[in-house]
């Protein structure tokens, strides 16, 4: 799922980055308001991850967030081999 998805559907993603990162309160997620350098500088603050960490973290979350396209994505580069 790409950021502009996640900021769209900000509310029902807030229950999965609790339960990924139970460490963020109700009050970090409406900071965040969907803004990616905002979770990730809370995770940096939060857990004590590196910026480059944080960011992967982040990017790695949004990417399962969506894991058919992922599939679809995996089969279409085997398939231009």
């Amino acid at each position: 799922m790409n950021w502009d998805q996640i900021k769209v559907n900000w509310t029902v993603v807030c229950d999965k980055i609790k339960c990924t990162w139970g460490k963020l309160s109700e009050d970090d997620l409406a900071a965040i308001a969907g803004q990616r350098d905002r979770l990730a500088g809370l995770l940096q603050e939060r857990y004590g991850y590196e910026k480059e960490v944080a960011e992967n973290k982040v990017d790695e979350f949004a990417l399962g967030l969506n894991p058919r396209s992922e599939a679809l994505h995996a089969v279409g580069a085997n398939h231009h081999k």
